[in-house]
């Protein structure tokens, strides 16, 4: 058993503010009433300990207070992505049997058709309350959170992360960043990826504020950097670098006070790092995957030029070893074992074990040096990471694969200036006059980040002797 985070944090810390948005602020101990009010008003709809709750919502402080209710309630959160089509939307809320989707207003109209009980924000909170004893502790083993991550197979998977898989994220963070009193996460990332959630998770566990904005906006990050009102944030590559350019633009450097950015979702150019440094930037390289819950390996600012494209050292706590290596500089792949480590899937890969012998085979590709430095040589070997967002070419494949124009389909990803690779499909038609409808047929089933910025027409894919598919290949056929 672990303690209840809101109402423990809002007893130790009761008047230091927990949460800014938007021109507004809300103390821990503010945020703990708010959590039970609402907890209270979704137990008169029926929410009870325990179940299983869809969120579908931007990052607002409207979310954040949904979330801590349903931790009162010890439910489980299955959060929605807000890019995913219609169709995705469907498949997660089946697969997941979620008893209830909660949403924002906005958003009501671009949920599927559903059997499931819908509660809009409004009517939640015009809903009575029901007496509730809040419990002081949380049961270790729970499932708090669960994410959809695509499978190799085309399917995504629910993976489900314990109460004590997001508190060994935040011990293993405090060991690895420290904490001051002025702390302060700046959280541009969407709460419903595990690097937004790990932030709200951070800051209950550790007592800081989160300063929490609905979308990346270069103009206003580089603002609060250069007035030093936050210490820390996270980003990916193509983030960081419009931060940098607008810094550049306005010939600024950030303040003392800013610590360092997390950039996950991909390795960072080296150009990144000069051009941050240069800029008063300290950047942190990390690895971690939704299966960690977050970072389980970071590279430490003074390693950031002696260790370029290292993504670090493991987090205490936390073991890293390359499968099958003998000696440093072997490549294979990288495996985990940690308490951050998931326990398993739920849905269509209920069955399937999360870890064998306690390792986690992330199926990631890469080798450690001679001073246990992890280098990740391939995010799994077919992976297309775009602007951070992960998409795996099966998903695309198994779409259009159902389109009756086409015969085979191979998708990959190819280089792009905006957004580090974008995916393209490569296909063997049965009729290419149908064809210049796929773009609105994948744009109906797919969120727009995944579909393929260019389809081509070719006679055959690249396939080995057993017949396999070779994606590393389609890029020869341009």
């Amino acid at each position: 058993m672990v303690p209840n985070w809101i109402t423990q944090r809002a007893m130790m810390s009761p008047h230091r503010t927990a949460l800014r948005f938007e021109g507004e602020a809300w103390t821990y101990e503010q945020l703990n009433e708010i959590s039970q009010h609402y907890a209270r008003k979704l137990a008169t709809l029926g929410i009870e300990r325990g179940s299983r709750i869809a969120i579908y919502a931007p990052s607002t402080s409207s979310i954040i207070h949904m979330m801590l209710a349903c931790m009162q309630l010890q439910c489980e959160m299955v959060l929605l992505n807000l890019r995913l089509s219609p169709y995705e939307l469907a498949y997660q809320i089946d697969d997941a049997k979620v008893d209830a989707i909660l949403t924002d207003d906005t958003l009501c109209e671009k949920l599927p058709e559903t059997t499931v009980a819908v509660y809009r924000f409004t009517a939640i909170e015009s809903t009575a309350e029901t007496s509730l004893q809040m419990d002081d502790t949380w049961d270790e083993q729970a499932t708090m959170t669960i994410m959809y991550t695509s499978g190799t197979t085309g399917f995504p998977k629910g993976v489900r992360q314990t109460v004590g898989n997001h508190v060994a994220v935040a011990t293993a963070s405090l060991y690895n960043t420290g904490l001051r009193d002025d702390d302060a996460w700046l959280c541009t990332m969407p709460l419903f990826h595990i690097s937004g959630f790990s932030m709200l998770v951070k800051c209950l566990v550790q007592g800081v504020r989160l300063d929490l904005y609905q979308k990346f906006d270069e103009a206003v990050v580089a603002t609060e950097l250069i007035n030093g009102t936050v210490t820390h944030m996270s980003a990916v590559a193509v983030t960081l670098e419009r931060l940098l350019t607008e810094l550049e633009a306005r010939d600024a450097v950030v303040s003392p006070k800013f610590q360092m950015i997390l950039a996950g979702g991909g390795p960072v150019p080296e150009s990144y790092l000069l051009r941050g440094f240069e800029r008063g930037i300290q950047t942190a390289q990390t690895y971690g995957m939704t299966e960690t819950s977050s970072q389980v390996a970071t590279l430490s600012s003074k390693d950031a030029l002696r260790k370029i494209g290292s993504a670090g050292q493991p987090l205490f706590f936390n073991h890293l070893r390359i499968d099958g290596a003998q000696k440093p500089g072997d490549v294979g792949e990288i495996c985990v074992k940690s308490a951050q480590v998931t326990p398993g899937y739920i849905g269509r890969f209920a069955e399937h074990q999360s870890t064998t012998e306690g390792w986690l085979h992330t199926g990631d590709v890469g080798y450690l040096d001679d001073e246990g430095y992890l280098y990740v040589v391939d995010r799994r070997s077919d992976l297309i990471i775009s602007g951070g967002e992960n998409i795996y070419p099966a998903e695309i494949e198994n779409v259009l694969a159902a389109h009756p124009a086409i015969k085979e389909v191979g998708v990959c990803g190819l280089d792009s200036d905006e957004w580090g690779q974008v995916p393209a499909a490569f296909i063997v038609a049965k009729n290419e006059a149908q064809c210049a409808e796929l773009e609105a047929y994948c744009n109906e089933r797919l969120a727009h980040y995944k579909v393929p910025k260019s389809f081509h027409i070719v006679k055959q894919l690249p396939r080995n002797g057993s017949n396999k598919l070779m994606r590393r290949y389609l890029k020869d056929l341009l």
